[in-house]
């Protein structure tokens, strides 16, 4: 779809946010007040639309749960300051849970990664548990300096990702792996 390698991410491209210069909504969830950011365009995602997000011109995001309420990826949002550290420790921590297509994307902020763990076809209450299980381990080694979707604790709405800009590293499988 467009020059970066995003095939196992499996994008919800039936829609898409744009990102407004004015709060759009005000959300009430779990007793917390949101203010989004994020105006939902239901159109289809075109190559016109994700070019201009990677000029810059807009910002551009994709839902992470469907409209069947499924999730195809497990996606920690690292805004950190040491990315190779994280990789490293999240790389060794997905192989040893079994996960074993995972890639990294590179954001807009220098430093700032996506690391979408490619799950498949997954209920949302099931992805909700493998993120939580993934991010307490992950926090065992590592300071925690990332959220994790799909996330209970958000509205539905707020569960979306801008599209990545360029791959950091990826994991495809590897046949010494003792999950396969």
């Amino acid at each position: 779809m467009y020059n970066i390698d995003t095939s196992l991410i499996k994008m919800i491209t039936d829609h898409y946010w744009i990102k407004r210069d004015i709060i759009v909504e005000k959300r009430t969830h779990n007793g917390r007040m949101f203010f989004d950011k994020y105006e939902k365009i239901n159109e289809p995602l075109t190559n016109n639309i994700i070019n201009q997000h990677l000029k810059g011109e807009i910002t551009v995001a994709h839902s992470l749960i469907n409209r069947f309420d499924k999730v195809e990826n497990i996606v920690f949002d690292y805004n950190g300051r040491n990315t190779e550290r994280f990789w490293h420790r999240a790389q060794l921590l997905l192989r040893e849970e079994g996960f074993i297509n995972f890639t990294a994307y590179k954001s807009k902020t220098d430093g700032h990664l996506h690391l979408y763990v490619h799950k498949g076809h997954t209920t949302l209450q099931e992805g909700y548990q493998i993120a939580k299980m993934l991010s307490m381990k992950l926090s065992q080694k590592l300071p925690r300096e990332w959220k994790v979707f799909p996330d209970p604790d958000i509205p539905r709405e707020f569960n979306i990702l801008a599209l990545p800009y360029e791959m950091y590293q990826k994991e495809r499988g590897a046949s010494w792996s003792k999950h396969m």
